[in-house]
């Protein structure tokens, strides 16, 4: 015969005091966890969305990313002109020659923060197809103007549409403002690559080529045609790939995000424990009343780990709703989370709780609830009806 549900809950009621402690240990392990969980999620759905599937990125052979590749503009015109290469609507290749540097920013608050500047020229629109110019407009070449990504605008002194942007040995008017669908792109600024290379006296004037395959084209052989070339010790990889290997940092983080979360739930769980033995205790009598009118230690075991369980649950939806509302509004007030990328430069990152984070937490949370009350269930199973009538 197994005791009623109302049996286990009304218990939480009546230690409303001692409940609520716990479920607010329980839904400050679970805000922690879901929160830091979330942010190294947002940071590797950040950059893994940043490729396309149809994209080359081409660097030099040893360099594992832009900032330290460097690619001749003998390669460029050569590569351009390689069959297996899509094409826009006038007959251009799509093929982006890009520079990248990472000069320091002044930010709002009279900080700085290495930002990554991407020379590019307008072919980089339809090869990069998913950032849309949000504001204002794309940047003339030879004009000393600038896009800034929508994550860093407003971030950084003069990085607002119609301001003006100090960095280098140049100034540069920044005219437009553009998004890429939540990708490592809004973290940039893009500016005319001839005017960065004269700039900086990069010498070759790039870092890197992003190539379009075109439709039905073997992407591997465009890939290995590339390599092949000894005149210019280049290699290409799928743009998904490179960029899957950037988010690989983000393991790093996951594994002390789990580590602080065991140590927490530890020290959670022996408030559970405390919190299921001390109602044990009280209902002594009350549990060998029970035992006496034929409920078996199996119901006793059940109704005692329910509301170790039910703690648990309620502190989990209380931790997770404040996890949820938390980023929110750092997002809102911040503009995002700042992570030092790659390339040396800062990503900043959309904050958003999802619902493996909060699997994560809920998976605490009930490992919390069985830690803490599986040995109170097991000792209040195990009275016998006449030594807890006498006891009490």
């Amino acid at each position: 015969m197994a005791l009623p549900l109302r049996y286990s809950l009304g218990h939480l009621w009546q230690r409303r005091l001692r409940t609520g402690f716990t479920v607010g240990v329980v839904a400050g392990v679970v805000l922690a966890t879901s929160l830091f969980t979330g942010l190294v999620s947002s940071l590797r759905r950040t950059v893994a969305s940043t490729g396309r599937p149809d994209n080359l990125i081409v660097l030099r052979k040893g360099a594992t990313n832009d900032g330290s590749s460097l690619v001749s503009l003998e390669a460029y015109q050569n590569i351009r002109h390689l069959p297996g290469i899509a094409r826009s609507s006038d007959g251009r290749p799509l093929v982006s020659p890009e520079l990248v540097v990472q000069p320091f920013f002044r930010t709002s608050d009279g900080g700085r923060e290495n930002v990554l500047v991407r020379g590019v020229t307008p072919v980089a629109l339809e090869v990069h197809d998913r950032v849309k110019i949000a504001a204002g407009r794309m940047f003339q070449t030879s004009h000393g103007e600038a896009i800034v990504g929508r994550r860093v605008a407003g971030r950084y002194v003069g990085d607002t549409l119609g301001s003006e942007l100090h960095f280098g040995r140049s100034v540069w008017k920044v005219v437009g403002l553009f998004e890429s669908g939540g990708s490592s792109f809004e973290s940039e600024v893009w500016v005319d690559v001839r005017e960065l290379a004269n700039d900086t006296r990069r010498t070759p004037p790039f870092s890197g080529l992003r190539v379009r395959a075109a439709p039905g084209a073997d992407l591997e052989a465009l890939a290995r045609r590339i390599g092949a070339d000894p005149r210019y010790a280049l290699e290409a990889s799928p743009e998904v790939d490179y960029y899957a290997k950037q988010a690989e940092s983000a393991k790093t983080f996951y594994g002390i995000a789990l580590g602080l979360a065991v140590l927490a739930g530890v020290g959670a769980a022996f408030g559970a424990a405390n919190t299921m033995y001390a109602s044990v205790q009280a209902r002594t009598r009350e549990i060998g009343t029970l035992r006496a009118l034929g409920f078996s230690r199996r119901s006793i075991l059940a109704a005692v780990l329910l509301e170790s369980l039910a703690i648990g649950a309620i502190g989990f939806a209380l931790g997770g709703a404040l996890a949820m509302l938390a980023a929110v509004l750092i997002t809102h007030a911040l503009g995002g989370v700042a992570f030092g990328a790659a390339t040396f430069s800062t990503n900043v990152v959309a904050l958003r709780v999802g619902a493996f984070d909060l699997a994560v937490g809920a998976l605490l949370a009930t490992a919390i609830a069985l830690a803490g009350g599986l040995f109170p269930a097991a000792r209040a199973a195990r009275l016998k009806p006449a030594e807890a009538l006498r006891h009490a």
